[in-house]
């Protein structure tokens, strides 16, 4: 196909705006797939991403059109995740196109997610085709969101293609958009090679099978190719193209869209956003944007049932495979014995792999409350980072600690602006400024710390603003913050799987709801179990769970006082070794306590 009848492009909307649907109605258009094998959100192959309405792994699909001028073009539809922690593999999938279809729900209008994606599209320069989705529904107010649209983008109402994915309309006018505006891919053919690899993912038979798009130069099966961020080398298995199955092809060239499968067996060594070179004549200029994807949230991971480890280190190892992102080390805990310390992209993020491994390997897992990355500076100059408050070094030798702040836009009615500002001041948050977008609509920036964000953030936000308001956020910098450790102590004993990391100052408060909630969740024993908050050696919150008592007295009627004190004090001596012996048992609603410590 000659490069000026090719065009590479991506469909980037918020949540359930109707992204996956557009792709199912433009590959059933150009005939890309059959119609016995067509099915609903087609490129989204877990079931999580269908009932979630979201997608979670990234695609590409090759697409044969004829145009109504009769010339035939080849189109690259490059899928893009649709969740905030999933980010920077929507801003690789991005760089490899040259458009983007913005789409937009004609009942929802613009959200804070279309938002950040426009952002990454403009950063790359993209040429923007704005549809407006849904135009069939009861609710649709086309004529107010194709206004917003105008204001955001300074774009006028005609050159908006209103549709109806579901129904099929207007799809045939966003493919003629396509051709017309989204300009063909640019490159040098004869230059040394330089691919993208914007996803991956591992298959049993190839290794790991990178998406790639080629910038310059070409690729053929004999090349001995290199990966520059990484450094490591192989030869092709496979070149292929998607359609949407994998179809193996001769060579790649300039602007086209395929895989290369490297054989490779972990994705460690093809990262996404890296650029793959010749080994001889290969360039030196890597292409602009990659980064090393961090984990920013991290929980433990414990099978309820012990002789269940091994089976759950072997999942995580699975998952890994497809998985860059994804991080584990083993841990253990005195409450929980034996498990793993698992880094994420976000909650979101959390949540899937969680799901992910109670359904497809049939794992029951009990996952402590999410954490974030702190940096510790110590006394002697040393700087550490810590994913687990039960690892924090003590505090006669820590200078200070550095906790993670983001940068958060929320999209809101204009009615809610003051509950939600409410909510973010509770969250130690600071305001930036407010963007009034239309005359009922607002957009509020601020900045707050990552461990305010992560437990139950999003859902008060949702609560507050009765469902209306979006959210988005990005990560901007480590700051210093008068932070303590907080021990629980059950019976006595610190159990690690409960400390907290918190501000000093609402230490007292968190500390107080946290022992009371903990009160009702631990179950009584034949002994008293005091629960205690402590910051260091202080103890600043404590309650006791009472004992199950038993009327010793019941078979002692009548006769002298000293019989019933001596069977007392045979009582009182049996308690207190119980006491000494007795184990108290942490149910798992006691570490989801965690979660919901601000709930009033």
């Amino acid at each position: 196909m000659k490069r000026e009848n090719i065009r590479n492009f991506s469909i980037i909307a918020h949540i359930d705006h109707g992204k996956s649907t557009l792709a199912d109605r433009l590959l059933q258009l150009t005939n890309t797939v059959a119609e016995r094998n067509m099915q609903e959100q087609l490129l989204d192959s877990m079931d999580l991403e269908r009932e979630r309405g979201v997608t979670i792994k990234a695609s590409a699909v090759r697409m044969q059109y004829r145009s109504k001028n009769g010339q035939d073009y080849e189109i690259n539809l490059i899928d893009t995740p649709g969740h905030v922690d999933f980010s920077y593999e929507v801003s690789r999938a991005l760089q490899a196109c040259e458009g983007a279809v913005l789409v937009v729900d004609a009942s929802q209008g613009v959200e804070a997610q279309t938002l950040a994606n426009l952002y990454l599209a403009l950063d790359q320069d993209l040429e923007l085709i704005p549809v407006i989705n849904k135009i069939d529904l009861p609710a649709a107010r086309p004529a107010e969101v194709t206004k917003e649209l105008e204001d955001l983008l300074g774009i006028s109402g005609e050159q908006m293609i209103p549709i109806s994915a579901k129904q099929g309309l207007g799809i045939q006018e966003v493919l003629e958009a396509i051709i017309e505006r989204v300009p063909p891919p640019e490159g040098i053919l004869n230059a040394p090679l330089r691919a993208l690899v914007f996803d991956s993912h591992y298959d049993s038979y190839k290794g790991v099978v990178a998406y790639v798009r080629v910038i310059d130069g070409r690729i053929d099966k004999h090349s001995l190719l290199r990966l520059m961020a990484t450094d490591a080398r192989f030869e092709p298995v496979e070149i292929g193209v998607f359609s949407p199955t994998m179809r193996p092809v001769d060579m790649l060239e300039v602007g086209e869209v395929g895989y290369v499968a490297t054989g490779f067996k972990t994705v460690r060594e093809c990262r996404v956003g890296d650029t793959i070179t010749t080994v001889i004549n290969g360039t030196t200029e890597p292409l602009p944007g990659y980064q090393k994807v961090k984990s920013m949230v991290f929980a433990g991971f414990y099978p309820t049932d012990n002789d269940d480890y091994a089976n759950l280190r072997d999942a995580l190892e699975k998952l890994q495979l497809n998985d860059a992102s994804l991080v584990y080390e083993p841990e253990t805990s005195q409450a929980l014995n034996f498990g793993f310390r698992v880094g994420f992209l976000g909650l979101f993020h959390m949540e899937i792999i969680q799901e992910r491994l109670e359904r497809e390997y049939d794992l029951d897992i009990l996952a402590t409350a999410p954490s974030v990355a702190y940096e510790v500076v110590k006394t002697d100059g040393e700087t550490i980072i810590i994913d687990s408050p039960a690892h924090l070094p003590d505090e006669n030798i820590i200078r200070e600690i550095r906790e993670p702040w983001m940068k958060i836009q929320i999209y809101t009615p204009q009615e809610f602006i003051g509950p939600v500002m409410d909510l973010v001041i509770k969250k130690r948050g600071e305001y930036i400024t407010t963007e009034y977008l239309d005359p009922t609509r607002v957009m509020l920036h601020y900045r707050m710390p990552l461990s305010e964000v992560i437990v139950d953030f999003f859902d008060r936000l949702k609560s507050a603003t009765k469902g209306y308001a979006s959210m988005d956020y990005q990560f901007e910098e480590y700051r210093a913050g008068n932070l303590v450790k907080m021990d629980i102590l059950v019976n006595n004993e610190p159990v690690d799987a409960l400390a907290l990391i918190v501000h000093r100052d609402d230490a007292f408060h968190k500390g107080q709801k946290l022992v009371t909630k903990l009160k009702e969740l631990i179950p009584r024993q034949m002994f008293v179990v005091p629960i205690q908050a402590a910051v260091g050696k202080k103890v600043i919150s404590r309650a006791n769970v009472s004992a199950i008592r038993k009327d010793v007295l019941a078979k002692c009627y009548g006769g002298d006082i000293t019989r019933k004190k001596k069977l007392l004090e045979k009582q009182k001596k049996g308690k207190k070794r119980m006491k000494m012996v007795g184990q108290v048992e942490v149910p798992q609603e006691a570490f989801m306590a965690l979660l919901r410590l601000d709930e009033d």
